[in-house]
């Protein structure tokens, strides 16, 4: 199916002039039509002001095949809506959405939008993010030291990892990696070609995971304390990097410091930090009493967590861990319980705590379902993307055979083609909208979800996913391991440790792709700052263009074998093949409009070919 004939516009710097505007800026915006799709009469920008709708003609200029449309948008409202009525010359009548292009009347969930917030840092867009989940990674020598808590139950590096719900080690099985050892390996995340280093929580906590926090006052022993992860923060930004801490401000342990102040008397101060009711029980995270839910109706929490200097969020940010941002745990349902819904607050709170400490903070929010409305830019700068990217990923990649199970499903998830995935990464990125998308993280999994390597099965359908994380809009984030070829079913079966006395197990050509796809994803804004352009689709192929003014490339992915097929674009040097061979795109002068031919193949690869200036 080819698509590179449909009227276009997304948020990218060929269409919309301006990606930053100030309240009450007007910005140029382009739509492109194309002399093959059916003859477009007129169009008109249809805006909202004050949610009342405002339509405004747009000027057309002819440009060889392609038309542009172009119209001065009145960034009225911080956050304003936009899309566009296209009329046909057959007399029929388009919308042209986020979502794309539709015949008939839709709401304006999927509008395009422009927010005069401001936008996430330029480094946090630009990144490549590593995470790290601190007690499977590395031991330093140090660790050999450390006596097992209580609650503990130690494991040798080699055990094999407890997972099952119902087994009571998961939480409680302590592999013993720390801090130190994150920074003695620091040159294997320099050669993926990662530079934000992302931690799951620092704090200490009554589990492996240590999302149960007991304090936010200090670093974990067992990870070697602050002064390990002082170590480690100015080792990383001695390369220039970047780090990140993961805070949860959802809830805490139920053996936190708070908690225990607030259930022994109820006319403790912290009582209010919690969620009680009449008769001494208290709303939880999910059922689970060891999880007690935070109150961030209540002011003096809120000041403690997330507001000032002197709270939670501003405390790690400054010296002598000077962490450069936040994940926030567990962001979509903080401050939200029953008819409470504080959490824009909260959001807000964050990133302002976080801004007026480091002007260029990133506080990216775990959100594993519809961010949509959470990410208009006033507070989390993006999501971790798995409804708008891992899951339609995982159901165009997945092994019909897999054991993986399915994240927060209680199905397998579904396997579908090419043209389906399509529809769904355009309806996301319809309702993110634009900047939430580029601002936000591609995962192919993390600490909470199966290996990548375990739901795709096959090594070579493993980098066909990898070139997909870093090439389409968003921010690639590796969860360590991935590189390598770990596996796992789950969630905690994917914490397994990093094998580094057993290299001879590592899969190097995958590693070798991901530093070759994060060494490509630097060089070429397109990848980072490109419009996408949908060019063909098919049951096993997905194609694209990622396009800049500083030049623009073709991206091919494939799932499985596959014949060769045109499209309408120009000759093209080949940058990256997943698979041995690939070879530069040549104009096939016999072909209508210099049409060049993609190659067939003979199983799954990934190919990005730089185009030729038009």
């Amino acid at each position: 199916m080819r698509l590179l004939h449909l009227p276009h516009h997304d948020g990218s710097p060929l269409h919309v002039s301006d990606g930053a505007p100030a309240l009450g800026d007007t910005v140029t915006v382009r739509v492109r039509t194309h002399v093959d799709d059916a003859p477009v009469e007129g169009m008109w920008l249809r805006t909202t002001y004050d949610a009342e709708p405002v339509y405004v003609e747009m000027r057309p200029s002819a440009a060889g095949t392609t038309t542009w449309w172009e119209a001065g948008l009145l960034v009225h409202n911080p956050v304003t809506h936009y899309r566009f009525l296209l009329q046909r010359a057959d007399g029929s009548q388009d919308w042209l959405t986020g979502a794309g292009l539709v015949g008939h009347d839709v709401p304006d969930a999927s509008d395009f939008r422009l927010t005069a917030h401001a936008p996430a840092p330029d480094w946090g867009r630009d990144a490549v993010v590593y995470q790290v989940f601190p007690d499977r990674f590395a031991r330093s020598a140090a660790a050999d030291a450390r006596e097992t808590p209580d609650w503990a139950l130690a494991a040798e590096w080699d055990d094999e990892v407890a997972f099952e719900p119902d087994d009571p080690r998961t939480p409680m099985q302590l592999f013993g990696g720390d801090l130190d050892g994150i920074t003695e390996h620091l040159d294997h995340v320099a050669a993926v070609g990662a530079d934000v280093l992302y931690t799951t929580p620092v704090f200490p906590g009554e589990s492996n995971h240590r999302y149960n926090a007991t304090t936010f006052t200090e670093v974990d022993p067992l990870l070697g304390g602050d002064e390990a992860y002082a170590r480690l923060s100015a080792a990383v930004h001695e390369r220039g990097w970047r780090i990140l801490g993961d805070l949860t401000t959802n809830h805490t342990g139920d053996t936190h410091e708070w908690f225990l102040a607030a259930i022994d008397d109820p006319e403790d101060p912290h009582r209010s930090f919690y969620h009680f009711d009449d008769d001494g029980t208290y709303a939880c995270w999910m059922g689970h009493g060891t999880l007690p839910k935070i109150n961030h109706a209540d002011r003096d929490v809120r000041h403690a967590m997330v507001e000032g200097p002197d709270s939670v969020v501003g405390r790690w940010l400054q010296p002598p861990f000077d962490v450069d941002g936040w994940r926030i745990d567990v962001a979509n349902m903080t401050g939200r319980l029953g008819a409470t819904d504080v959490n824009h607050e909260v959001a807000r709170a964050v990133r302002a705590t976080s801004e007026a400490l480091r002007a260029d903070a990133w506080v990216i929010g775990e959100h594993n379902h519809d961010a949509t409305g959470d990410v208009d830019g006033d507070g989390w700068h993006g999501t971790m993307n798995y409804s708008g990217f891992s899951w339609p990923v995982w159901s165009w990649l997945r092994d019909p055979a897999t054991p993986a199970r399915a994240f927060g499903r209680p199905v397998q998830v579904a396997r579908r083609d090419g043209p389906a995935v399509l529809d769904t990464f355009r309806a996301w990125q319809g309702t993110l909208g634009w900047r939430a998308t580029e601002s936000s993280w591609n995962i192919l999994g993390s600490h909470d979800s199966a290996r990548i390597r375990t739901i795709v099965g096959d090594p070579a359908v493993h980098r066909v996913a990898a070139g997909l994380q870093f090439t389409m809009p968003g921010v690639p984030m590796v969860f360590a391991g991935d590189e390598i070829g770990l596996e796992g079913v789950t969630g905690e079966d994917a914490r397994r440790t990093m094998p580094w006395h057993r290299r001879d197990e590592w899969d190097t050509t995958t590693l070798a792709a991901y530093a070759d796809l994060a060494s490509l994803r630097r060089s070429r804004v397109a990848l980072r700052r490109g419009g996408l352009r949908w060019a063909h689709v098919d049951t096993d192929v997905l194609a694209y263009l990622r396009e800049h003014p500083a030049g623009s490339v073709l991206v091919v992915a494939r799932r499985g074998p596959g014949d060769a097929f045109p499209l309408p674009v120009g000759p093209g040097r080949h940058l990256f093949g997943s698979e041995p061979g690939g070879a530069d795109l040549v104009a096939d002068e016999g072909r209508a409009g210099g049409e060049v031919e993609v190659p067939a193949c003979g199983g799954p690869r990934f190919d990005v070919w730089e185009l030729d200036a038009p």
